[in-house]
């Protein structure tokens, strides 16, 4: 056999290898590369809606087909339109509806309904020296936008504090897909021991109602291609009284004590945070009973024609609603001294009081301290004549000294003692 004999089949294989690479880089350098929107498309029911496509390729065509397919819920697939070159073939059933303007592989929806929810499948097929495909899906979501939320209260009467309760309930007329977010004063309301949602945040439920629960509430509806906010709602919730005080525009007050001049015409306002608003009732105490002499929140006292200088007042407050009540109690003093004067005076005399108490207190302690002085050194001498013997005596005729000379100071008194011969001893009384 000769050498070329015998070459000549490793030359076939070796030029089978190369066209089979040949061929293999050509389809790869000529792939069909098709772009499509790679997140679900929202879409809005009654709108139009466009489904974006783009591709490119590397080989010269000579037919371009693109073709349109609809996977719905139930995954069936239902042929919509094609198109080979400009030529578009669409299905009779849905011609109004889909637009197809090749070669742009673009599909145009119009209009959306809730039915056209799904995937959407894109093929091209490009012909030339060969044919190269490909195919790409698309999700969409249709939703109708949500309505303006009306929100309900019950009971709409209101609720009594610490006692009633509250439900707020959202709604909105259309809309798909719908989230509730509750908002009280323009912020998030979230779940607490006070607040309750339902299970999809429709409800909102105020148990016990207290005063803090006064705001005003709104509900906001969502979903992916709307947002509406409710009116305003302001619960009525019943509560109070609370921080019953009386003020005067006249008079000197201190404390509970007002005091007015003879003549002066005073007016008393009794005021308590309350709702519904209280009903007031002003009483006076005189000769140990008490009587009522006014209603309403307002009381004027005409001093001059008061015969008595220090008259006793109560003010009560009433809810009819809680069925709560408070009272505070004042005096009224009538005074013929000008109050600036009285006030002057006051002031003059508490400057007054200060300094004769610390007087009082220095001459009192300076006196205890005399006689203190003034009594010790008697008790000791005269405790040691009575317990001490006769050779003790002459003793206590000389006091020997101390090493804190303060404790020598005070009154000293001497005393003499006759000789054991004569007199009996001399007690100091």
């Amino acid at each position: 056999m000769g050498h070329d004999a015998f070459m000549e089949p490793f030359s076939n294989s070796f030029c089978e290898l190369q066209c089979k690479i040949y061929f293999l880089l050509l389809g790869i350098c000529s792939a069909l590369k098709l772009t499509v929107p790679s997140h679900t498309i929202q879409g809005i029911e009654g709108k139009p809606l466009n489904l974006a496509v783009d591709y490119n390729f590397n080989i010269t065509a000579s037919e371009i087909q693109i073709i349109w397919l609809f996977e719905g819920p139930p995954t069936t697939l239902k042929y919509l339109l094609s198109s080979v070159n400009q030529s578009v073939v669409p299905d009779l059933e849905y011609q109004q509806k889909f637009t197809l303007i090749p070669p742009n592989a673009s599909l145009m929806i119009n209009p959306l309904h809730i039915s056209d929810e799904g995937n959407y499948i894109v093929k091209v097929n490009v012909r030339g020296n060969e044919t190269i495909a490909a195919s790409q899906k698309i999700q969409v979501a249709v939703d109708v936008p949500v309505t303006e939320p009306i929100v309900h209260t019950q009971p709409s009467s209101g609720a009594v504090e610490y006692v009633g309760n509250i439900t707020l309930t959202c709604t909105v007329r259309k809309g798909t897909r719908v989230a509730y977010q509750w908002m009280k004063n323009g912020k998030p309301i979230h779940a607490s021991p006070s607040y309750t949602f339902s299970s999809n945040n429709d409800t909102l439920l105020i148990v016990p109602v207290v005063k803090e629960d006064i705001g005003n509430y709104s509900c906001l509806a969502t979903n992916p291609v709307s947002v509406m906010e409710s009116e305003i709602i302001t619960p009525i919730i019943y509560y109070g009284p609370y921080g019953l005080t009386v003020n005067s525009d006249k008079g000197l007050k201190v404390g509970e004590v007002f005091t007015v001049d003879v003549g002066e015409d005073i007016l008393f306002d009794c005021s308590a945070d309350s709702n519904p608003p209280n009903t007031y009732s002003w009483i006076q105490r005189a000769d140990n009973a008490t009587y009522v002499i006014k209603y309403g929140p307002h009381l004027e006292i005409p001093s001059g024609k008061v015969t008595q200088r220090t008259i006793d007042y109560m003010c009560c407050a009433y809810n009819n609603v809680t069925g709560k009540r408070d009272e505070t109690h004042f005096t009224v003093i009538i005074t013929s001294v000008g109050l600036e004067k009285l006030a002057q005076k006051g002031k003059s005399l508490s400057s007054l009081a200060v300094i004769t108490g610390i007087s009082l207190f220095l001459i009192l302690s300076m006196t205890l301290l005399f006689l203190w002085k003034r009594y010790q050194p008697y008790k000791v001498i005269q405790k040691k004549l009575q317990s001490s013997p006769d050779a003790d005596y002459r003793k206590a005729q000389t006091f020997s000294g101390h090493e804190n000379a303060l404790d020598d100071f005070g009154i000293y008194e001497f005393v003499a003692f006759p000789d054991a011969t004569g007199c009996s001893r001399a007690r100091h009384k």
